[in-house]
């Protein structure tokens, strides 16, 4: 009898020692972990917690945890993206601004210095001072806009269009200046309806946006055309030039707010840098997509596509 007590007292010694140690071990781990968060942390690293244990359990909250840290890694690695990006913006937009009211504030002065001016050449100025301040107020509303659309405050209701009469309503807005400027258009636009669902303000504004940024950067290939496409779950309206075009390098920027190409500064390719980025935006807000592809000096295509709505 006493044999048996004494297995059994040496027994629950065991079991209990074994989870002290136990209980030790997890204290120890656990005490790890928490060090290695606290530093992977406040080092904003790609850091991976790691660990040698058999405890189930264990293993699941490690890997757990290492999705949270990848979580915060790309939250903090979005958030220094948006930072630069934002940065990049003020300074642009402070430049743009800068740029036509300084030439505004010049041409002021020399009005305001010069009393008995001719009347044609104060008039001449007065005519220079009103571009600019359109052009500055055109640079404003368009960084308005885009606050609006990233900022999800800009309400775009969603009805059924009938694109061919979008489309050709809005390229022949353009007509006239194309012709007079020699170039090409061609425009295919099937006879028979077809509609896509979206709004028809901001995809007239895309196609807008889209034409005369191929007017500003195809101009060396006087050739521009308008194509109204479909499938059984989508309609497409390609845009194209055979100009310049845009390297392969850039494709994957030109919707990046501020991004413009090397030549932008030129005076011949002024442009804010906001154009198709806003063009993006308005597509993405109507659940469609907007694609680029480019060979310079044979064929820039910008591709809108859209959710075809059965008529």
């Amino acid at each position: 009898m006493i044999l048996a007590l004494s297995v059994v007292i040496v027994i629950l010694v065991g079991v209990i020692f074994f989870q002290f140690h136990s209980r030790r071990s997890h204290s120890k781990q656990l005490r790890h972990l928490r060090s290695e968060i606290e530093r992977i942390s406040s080092l904003a690293t790609n850091e991976k917690l790691l660990l040698m244990t058999d405890d189930r359990e264990l293993q699941s909250l490690l890997m757990e945890m290492n999705r949270l840290l990848e979580a915060q890694h790309q939250m903090y690695s979005d958030y220094a993206k948006m930072e630069m990006s934002m940065k990049k913006m003020v300074s642009n937009i402070s430049h743009d601004l800068k740029t036509p009211l300084t030439v505004v504030l010049g041409y002021i002065e020399i009005l305001h210095l010069d009393p008995n001016m001719q009347a044609d050449e104060r008039q001449r100025l007065l005519d220079k001072v009103h571009a600019k301040t359109k052009e500055t107020l055109a640079l404003i509303h368009d960084f308005f806009d885009l606050a609006k659309l990233e900022s999800g405050d800009k309400e775009i209701p969603m009805a059924r269009i009938l694109m061919n009469e979008r489309c050709s309503t809005t390229i022949l807005d353009y007509y006239d200046i194309l012709t007079e400027q020699g170039y090409q258009v061609h425009i295919e636009i099937p006879e028979h309806p077809i509609y896509g669902f979206g709004n028809d303000e901001a995809l007239h504004r895309v196609l807008n946006n889209l034409i005369s940024n191929s007017i500003q950067y195809g101009s060396l290939g006087k050739q521009l055309g308008l194509t109204l496409r479909e499938d059984d779950a989508s309609v497409y309206v390609d845009i194209w030039d055979r100009g310049k075009g845009i390297d392969a390098m850039h494709i994957d920027h030109v919707f990046e707010r501020m991004y413009t190409l090397e030549d932008s500064r030129n005076k011949s390719y002024q442009g804010s840098g906001l154009g198709l980025t806003i063009t993006k935006r308005l597509v993405e807000s109507m659940g469609g997509s907007i694609h680029l592809r480019s060979k310079p000096y044979e064929l820039t295509v910008f591709t809108v596509q859209l959710k075809k709505v059965k008529y």
